[in-house]
């Protein structure tokens, strides 16, 4: 039988480019401007603000990548760095990479002892325990029947994607042209461009999934039989099935080059590569409980595995036979874990106890730990599709590792059910109504 049924789109790939085939696409502001205007403005902006500029849009990417600025934005920036030192080898590398490494090691020392603040708003009916990251807009969902997209820095709502049926939502991502969903036994697609429509594949197209991963062209799904199901979005079938288990899968870490890690309610964890011949490959564990969140970090090639113990574990896939370090970051589950994609020194920790952990990517010490202030100050009030949201400011205190969490009240550090990294901030989703975004301003 084909499991490739449709119900509201005609046949054809999601890509980008599907509603711009038909109908001409409005300019946006950002691309509205002129290279000259570009310019002018990008010349006031400094490097960390160039480099945020240059993800907005392609045409503010390209007027960045032509221009000296960011050269001498980066000479400028060593050179008033009263800790660092010239670098003799800026020739022999590229300025992309060079301006990139710079970002990185502000991020990473931003997120351990800069300032920062809590921005929160209740962004649904019903508690929303789930979120992606990309680009600036944030994605949250799981709770109620829609998913919203926000900016993380306006916090304004941009869009929404309502459920087609009553099945419930298990997991989501999203990319520049589609939100990809794990809607009770099936894939479903929301269409972002100016053409809305959403497709859905043909019901029990899995056994009871319970995560899913999604990189272009192919979702991943784990499912409670320990299978992984892969469907590919062109053909609208599922393409692989893959025994990685002996027990159900409860999470997922899928690249680009499509090698897929998952770890299991029996704390295994398996890596198969999909583009070869499908072998499966026991990692091990050390957990005496199951592994609850999984992260790779493309760029170390390092797997960070959370369990339903609190430990976080760290593999590198280069030596497959042992466990590089195992830390007990928290008394209780850890739900998710997140880093920048090319930030190899620190991985971002959530879980049951509310603490917004920072943890150093090589050696697994937890250098900074974080929970929120008692008090909120209203910031101003935004006038939404959905109603008024008010959004709220909340005070950061860095707690020491002397500190009584089991002491402070819930209401500072509610359970982190998932989070999601960008630069110089984090965004939370607490099984609550609330939204939050931890911006960390050096």
């Amino acid at each position: 039988m084909d499991p490739s049924a449709t119900t509201s789109s005609p046949r054809q790939p999601f890509t980008a480019g599907t509603a711009t085939a038909k109908k001409k696409k409005k300019k946006t502001t950002a691309e509205a401007l002129s290279h000259d205007v570009l310019c002018i403005i990008f010349s006031f902006l400094d490097l960390f603000q160039l480099i945020r500029c240059s993800a907005v849009s392609t045409s503010w990417r390209k007027a960045i990548n032509k221009l000296k600025l960011n050269q001498t934005e980066y000479v400028k920036q060593r050179h008033n760095d009263p800790n660092g030192l010239q670098d003799a080898s800026f020739s022999q590398r590229s300025l992309s990479e060079q301006a990139e490494q710079l970002a990185m090691e502000r991020h990473a020392l931003a997120l351990q002892r800069a300032p920062a603040s809590v921005i929160q708003w209740k962004g649904h009916s019903v508690g929303v325990n789930q979120c992606r990251m990309k680009m600036g807009k944030v994605l949250t969902g799981v709770g109620d029947k829609v998913m919203r997209l926000w900016s993380a820095e306006s916090c304004k709502c941009l869009d929404e994607y309502f459920l087609v049926d009553k099945a419930p939502l298990i997991d989501f991502d999203f990319d520049e042209g589609k939100v990809v969903g794990l809607v009770g036994t099936r894939i479903c697609i929301w269409n972002r461009t100016e053409t809305r429509n959403v497709f859905s594949s043909r019901e029990n197209l899995f056994t009871k999934g319970l995560c899913m991963r999604y990189v272009d062209p192919e979702a991943v799904i784990g499912c409670e039989d320990g299978k992984v199901r892969v469907f590919d979005l062109y053909s609208r079938k599922c393409s692989q099935i893959i025994k990685m288990h002996e027990g159900p899968v409860t999470c997922l870490a899928f690249t680009d080059d499509q090698l897929l890690v998952s770890g299991s309610s029996l704390g295994t964890l398996s890596l198969s590569d999909l583009s070869s011949d499908q072998r499966v490959v026991l990692l091990g564990s050390t957990f005496s409980a199951g592994i609850k969140t999984l992260c790779f970090n493309p760029s170390s090639y390092m797997v960070f595995a959370g369990s339903t113990a609190g430990n976080v574990s760290c593999w590198d896939l280069r030596k497959i036979n042992r466990t590089l370090w195992e830390t007990r970051v928290s008394p209780n589950v850890v739900y998710s874990m997140h880093h920048l994609r090319n930030d190899t020194s620190t991985l971002v920790v959530g879980g049951i106890d509310g603490v917004l952990r920072i943890v150093d990517q090589v050696t697994g010490e937890v250098i900074s730990r974080c929970i929120m202030d008692d008090s909120s100050t209203v910031l101003h009030c935004s006038t939404e599709r959905f109603g008024t949201v008010q959004i709220e400011s909340r005070k950061l205190k860095r707690l020491s590792e002397d500190d009584r969490i089991d002491l402070m009240p819930r209401a500072s550090r509610p359970q982190i059910t998932c989070l999601a990294v960008g630069m110089e901030k984090v965004v939370t989703t607490h099984n609550d109504k609330y939204i939050r975004v931890w911006k960390f301003r050096k």
